[in-house]
């Protein structure tokens, strides 16, 4: 177990200190800004969204670890995903981290999987905002907002 443990730690700190996707893909036409005042993270997802799908996504900020892996982790598993296929996969990951198997298989299996990593999170409730913040954010840049989004 603590193998596994060690294993997840060390996936978050690469996802943290080398994210990818970092910076605006070109030809975003969509956006949103998002920030988690107790932690001081902050983010900007900028999505090209065409024909139903996302096409490219990045994101830019600052925060830690934590916030930047889940940042990272997701813009690589959303390319190529439909909207409602993103709204299910944030339904899970929501439920993963916060500590509910609610939508336990509900979406892509494999992406779910990925993000374990993150699940430990759910025993710092705190931290909790700082995984989904991301996934907030990318929501509202999804819904067309350019919204500001806040974990308060």
């Amino acid at each position: 177990m603590s193998e596994l443990r060690e294993l997840y730690q060390e996936m978050i700190l690469d996802h943290g200190r080398e994210p990818r996707n970092f910076g605006r893909p070109e030809g975003a036409n969509r956006e949103a800004h998002g920030d988690n005042p107790l932690c001081g993270d902050q983010i900007d997802i900028y999505v090209r969204f065409e024909d139903g799908v996302v096409k490219d996504v990045g994101f830019e900020g600052r925060g830690c670890a934590i916030s930047q892996a889940s940042a990272s982790m997701m813009t690589e598993i959303l390319m190529g995903k439909t909207e409602g296929e993103f709204k299910a996969l944030f339904d899970s990951f929501h439920d993963l981290v916060a500590g509910s198997d609610a939508a336990a298989g509900a979406v892509d299996e494999d992406a779910l999987d990925k993000l374990m990593v993150l699940a430990g999170v759910r025993q710092f409730p705190m931290r909790v905002k700082c995984a989904t913040l991301a996934w907030h954010t990318m929501n509202a840049a999804l819904d067309e907002g350019g919204d500001h989004v806040t974990t308060e």
